[in-house]
């Protein structure tokens, strides 16, 4: 039975397709970053993952989409994520036939390639019969396009530290290329006991996403102690990853870095501050509500085709605290060689 003119079709995103996908996701007000097209170039260059990025369509016009990313590891299992590497993803659609459509179709084809689970990272639930996780939250607030009174509203205690940055002297500028965030970064994780990222994912992020991709670099009377990479969305500014040198404590760099970037954004007309996902229990958790950030749980759902149960693939895992341990002793040379080929398949 031949479909009819008003009919959705979902298909598989092509190259010639980018551009219009992009449209799309610029436009509809519930899409995000994580829903650009660029990130199927990023994840597959860099890990090598096969990624099914589905389009929705209704008399040649995109009325929604859905990134995935199939990660086959022996490690971690086989899933369909959307998306991977990515804190919000799932569908976005303008209305439910499209988002209806694609949402079989993913199953289906989460059937299909046979995996263990397909999973949507989501601001609002879809599927209540699906298993979720309320692990994550995600911390968001309105840039206030007067300086000073986004100054006063970060709490006293954060923003004694943000002056105290000030008063010692830190300075921010914008870098061209990621060596000196990369260093910070791989050298943060590796404190943490946690496999770092490939350097090649970050200069790609750069290469494929352009003036929307960004790294600020904190500078101590000219010694690097801090630095971030953000993304740029429509009005909003989302730092994503971050570094800070052992000493950036006592200087109090870290709050200086993130006070600099929403200061550049402010001047530069963004209006939404994204300080990103962040699990409950967690440092970061306590330091994004002490910058009076209130969080919104996120929620990742998942169907289970082969899987038993949801993955629990987290630090917080007690299973993971031995290698945790190990993975902190490693020479950084070493774990920097031995990270990505496990962190690909974590997603």
């Amino acid at each position: 039975m031949k479909a009819n003119a008003h009919s959705v079709v979902v298909n598989k995103l092509a190259h010639a397709d980018f551009e219009r996908w992009d449209s799309f996701v610029e436009r509809c007000a519930e899409a995000t970053f994580f829903h650009r097209a660029g990130w199927k170039i990023v994840i597959e260059k860099a890990f090598g993952h096969r990624t099914h990025f589905l389009l929705a369509q209704r008399a040649g016009e995109i009325v929604g989409v859905l990134p995935l990313t199939e990660i086959k590891s022996f490690l971690f299992g086989h899933s369909l994520i959307s998306n991977a590497f990515c804190v919000y993803g799932g569908i976005v659609a303008d209305d439910e036939e499209a988002r209806s459509a694609l949402d079989q179709h993913a199953q289906k084809l989460a059937r299909e390639l046979n995996v263990g689970h397909l999973e949507y990272r989501q601001f609002k639930p879809s599927h209540a019969d699906w298993p979720s996780q309320d692990l994550y939250f995600t911390f968001r607030k309105a840039i206030d396009p007067d300086m000073e009174k986004n100054m006063l509203a970060i709490p006293q205690r954060r923003r004694t530290m943000v002056r105290k940055g000030i008063k010692n002297g830190l300075v921010s500028e914008l870098d061209r290329g990621v060596d000196r965030f990369f260093a910070l970064f791989a050298d943060n994780v590796k404190r943490h006991g946690t496999p770092a990222l490939p350097k090649r994912y970050f200069a790609l992020l750069r290469e494929v996403f352009g003036k929307d991709c960004e790294v600020l670099t904190v500078l101590h009377e000219g010694k690097v102690v801090s630095s971030v990479l953000s993304f740029y969305f429509r009005d909003e500014v989302l730092p994503y990853y971050a570094g800070d040198a052992e000493d950036a404590r006592h200087l109090a760099a870290n709050d200086f870095k993130y006070w600099e970037l929403m200061r550049r954004a402010c001047e530069r007309g963004y209006r939404v501050f994204d300080y990103g996902r962040s699990k409950r229990g967690t440092g970061q958790f306590d330091f994004k509500k002490n910058w009076g950030f209130e969080p919104t749980q996120l929620h990742y759902e998942y169907y289970l085709v082969n899987a038993k149960g949801i993955p629990e693939h987290n630090p917080t895992n007690p299973k993971y605290s031995l290698f945790i341990k190990m993975w902190r002793k490693l020479p950084m040379p070493v774990a920097n060689a031995l990270g990505p080929f496990i962190v690909k398949n974590l997603g």
